[in-house]
């Protein structure tokens, strides 16, 4: 047996770069545990150093090895992705908790972990608790009418207490279920995919505060400290829209063929006019060098 007094970067460098090349972010994770040893070690003084530090990393060679994301959906792909899964005639309660995942563009765990305590139905509003925020603090989140309707589904079915969307067995659901379910419907994406999804269309087709829709941590900690608000009813326009643009409707509730985003109907115009402006400018250029007369203003 060999003391943690003895282990060398030699030792350390011996195990990590058996399956460097081949499993390089297990490797990483390696070195992070055996890092969070050496540290504690050297916190009783049992050593004086942590030969797993982030020093090692100049001795390993570089992999090359690029990243994979997730596959995503695109928001114009959404509404082909609800039709989907509503046609899938799956287990009842995982189905409504990817339709709710949708229009609330929340984490799958709180979704899957979210109980009837949590949501007020009549104003609207879904409180997601600090125990299951990633950010750990409370989140509110608006509730579209698309979004009441799934929970108002989903009460119908489990009574209105405990979990929302409870299990065949009573627990929550696992996030391999609603996995599945969308690889068992051709839908490729993962269930946290869609948050991706939302931003994207939020980022192309609306002016609002997508990242507190995702509650994600403001990186800058001067604006976090005096941003007190949490902009709920401009988040609240925010999802109806997102909603209504996943069903295909419009701002009225009729619908909407085909799914279309107004601020990249506006672009598409404006390009169009300016389009037509360059070709008219062209038209009176070649004018000008044939002595005609004529102005670009005039059709």
């Amino acid at each position: 047996m060999v003391r943690i007094a003895q282990i060398a970067t030699a030792d350390v460098m011996a195990v990590l770069i058996r399956h460097w090349h081949t499993k390089t972010e297990t490797m990483r994770r390696v070195r992070q545990r055996i890092g969070a040893v050496m540290k504690w070690a050297v916190a009783q003084g049992y050593r004086d150093d942590n030969h797993a530090g982030d020093a090692i990393f100049t001795t390993l060679p570089k992999t090359g090895t690029v990243r994979k994301h997730q596959r995503v959906l695109s928001f114009a792909e959404f509404g082909a992705a609800l039709d989907k899964l509503k046609a899938s005639g799956a287990f009842e309660s995982a189905l409504l908790a990817l339709e709710f995942l949708m229009p609330t563009a929340c984490r799958s765990s709180e979704i899957r972990l979210a109980i009837w305590g949590e949501v007020d139905l009549e104003s609207g509003t879904w409180t997601v608790p600090t125990s299951s925020m990633k950010a750990k603090r409370d989140h509110r989140v608006p509730l579209s009418a698309c979004a009441l309707e799934i929970l108002h589904q989903a009460r119908e079915r489990s009574g209105g207490t405990g979990l929302i969307f409870p299990s065949v067995h009573g627990r929550a659901l696992s996030d391999n279920t609603t996995s599945q379910l969308l690889r068992d419907s051709g839908i490729e994406s993962v269930p946290n995919g869609f948050r991706s999804s939302f931003r994207d269309w939020a980022a192309e087709c609306a002016d609002a505060p997508r990242e507190l829709a995702l509650a994600q941590v403001n990186s800058d900690r001067v604006e976090a400290a005096y941003r007190r608000t949490d902009l709920f009813e401009s988040r609240g326009v925010l999802m109806e829209e997102w909603a209504g643009f996943v069903e295909g409707r419009d701002e009225g509730g009729r619908e909407a063929a085909p799914r279309a985003c107004p601020q990249r109907r506006f672009a598409e115009s404006i390009l169009a006019v300016k389009a037509d402006a360059l070709r008219r400018a062209a038209e009176f250029g070649s004018c000008a060098r044939n002595d005609s007369v004529c102005s670009p203003f005039v059709p």
